[in-house]
Parts: structure tokens; sequence; C-alpha cells
């Protein structure tokens, strides 16, 4: 900036500053009330004229414009090829790994669902037992779990055969990791095989129904297993022990082989199967 201009520009400011001197003199410099004092008239000075510096011209130089810029035309981008989504990789059906799903579904320990559980066609046996056990049947070559060591016991008093309390602690062990099942993750397993389930049933049972409903039916034949005071009485035919009641002996093989575990273990296996059953309609209604 040049002299010239940065006096203009302060040239308000000092007007402003020379009006507020002038006020302040006159408010401190204001005549009292007491009585006049005779005037003196100085003798003017005489104020030699200063003459004002020249001010030099400002030269204002032409802006030389600034220069265009053509944006060059762009190849043509060959667009991005699209992600390929990757297909989900097929679901381990074998035995190892639903095995280990059960096992993380339980807080019975490894060596515990191992020994219990078979180790071939899990899936397979699985469909086919709900599917008898629906049906009011057993299925003795497609069994889930392995037998007790124990052998049936019972013992003689009156002339008569009784079912050894013995015979119901040997299914104890199974009633115990029946309950270390958490009931969700339990039914998440079932949800994780349900398609491969669904396709194993088509083949033995009707295509259209949904396994579900074979589920639950599988489950009200155990829970409609009447409950009967111990001891209680059989007799053998050289073949099989048999109830000497006739409404036991009349149940369907699936209620009679759960009355084998005895009234203790009957009612830990029905409060988890009604548990279950619950979870299993409540999805269904969803």
């Amino acid at each position: 900036m040049s002299e010239s201009s940065e006096k203009k520009s302060l040239g308000p400011i000092f007007i402003v500053v020379g009006i507020l001197v002038i006020v302040v003199l006159a408010v401190v410099f204001w005549p009292s009330e007491e009585a006049p004092k005779p005037v003196v008239t100085p003798e003017p000075e005489v104020v030699q004229p200063v003459e004002p510096e020249p001010v030099e011209p400002e030269v204002f130089e032409p802006q030389v414009p600034a220069p265009t810029v053509e944006l060059e035309e762009k190849d043509e981008v060959d667009p991005l090829p699209e992600p390929v989504e990757e297909e989900p990789e097929p679901l381990d059906t074998s035995d190892p790994a639903i095995k280990a799903s059960l096992i993380e579904s339980s807080s019975a320990g490894e060596d515990t669902v191992n020994r219990m559980i078979v180790n071939e066609g899990l899936l397979q046996r699985f469909v086919v037992t709900v599917t008898n056990l629906a049906n009011d049947e057993m299925a003795p070559n497609h069994q889930l779990l392995t037998p007790p060591e124990q052998h049936f016991r019972v013992y003689s008093q009156a002339g008569k055969q009784w079912i050894d309390a013995a015979s119901y602690k040997r299914y104890t062990p199974y009633v115990d990791i029946l309950e270390s099942f958490d009931n969700e993750a339990l039914l998440s397993v079932y949800d994780i095989y349900k398609a491969d389930i669904q396709a194993k049933y088509a083949e033995i049972g009707d295509p259209d129904q949904n396994f579900d409903e074979v589920l639950v039916d599988a489950f009200d034949q155990l829970l409609d297993t009447p409950e009967v005071p111990v001891p209680v009485e059989v007799y053998t035919d050289s073949v099989a022990y048999k109830y000497a009641d006739e409404r036991l002996e009349n149940l369907n093989e699936p209620q009679k082989q759960l009355l084998r575990t005895g009234p203790d273990n009957m009612r830990r296996i029905k409060a988890k199967l009604r548990e279950l059953k619950v979870l299993v309609e409540e999805r269904g209604s969803n």
C-alpha cells in the first residue's frame, strides 16, 4: 500500500479522534459559575501553510488473463467387473460334524456325549427314529444311543416278578445327558440340518409334510405315557418280559420303553420334551 492510500484509509479515524478530543476539552474547560476574569486576547500566531507532499499516482498494470486450460478428453474406462459372489461351502453333514455340534450344545462334556451317542448315520437314524415314534413304533436298528451296559433285572416276591429299581437307574446317565443339552442350542442344531432332515424324511414319509409336525407327534406319543406306581409287576413268556397289567402291556412300544426308564427318569424326560415341544411349536407359528 502507498503512503497516500494509507493516509486516506486512516483519515476517518483521525476525524473521530479529533471530535472526541474536542468534546473532552469542552467538558474539562467548561466555565464555572465563579466571577469572570478579564480575558487576555493573545496575539494570533502566524501559521505557515504546509505544502502537501506530492503523491505519486498509482500505476495499475493490466492483469494478464490466466491461461485457459483445456481438459483433455479421457479415454473410456472399462467398468470394474462385478464382484463374484462366492458360493457358500456345502453343509458338512458328516457324523463327526453333527456330533461336534451336539457336543457344543451340551454341558455334559465331550467324553460323555461321545460314549452315549452312536457314531454312524446320525441324521438317518434321527429321522427314522422320530418317524417311527410318531407312528407308535420302535426302530431297533436305528438307535441313536448306545445301549446301557447293565442288564434288565427283576426280583421275585410272593410268587410274582417285579422290576428291580436297579433297572431304572441304568437309564439315569442318559437322562442326565438329555438334560445337559441347552434347548435353544439343540433347536439351533436342528435348524442347521433341517433341509437335509426334511429331504431324508421325504424318502420314507409324506414329502409334503413338514418334519416339525412329525417331531411334535413323536413328543406327544411319549408325553401320553401314563405314570404308574412302583413296583411294576412283569412276567416272562420265555422270549421277553411283559407287563402283567394289560393296560400297560397294551401301550404302544415307545410308551412301554419309556415306562422301563422308571418313574423319576420318565418325569424328567417328559419335562424336557415339553420344553422342546413348546420351542418347536413357537417357531412354527412365527
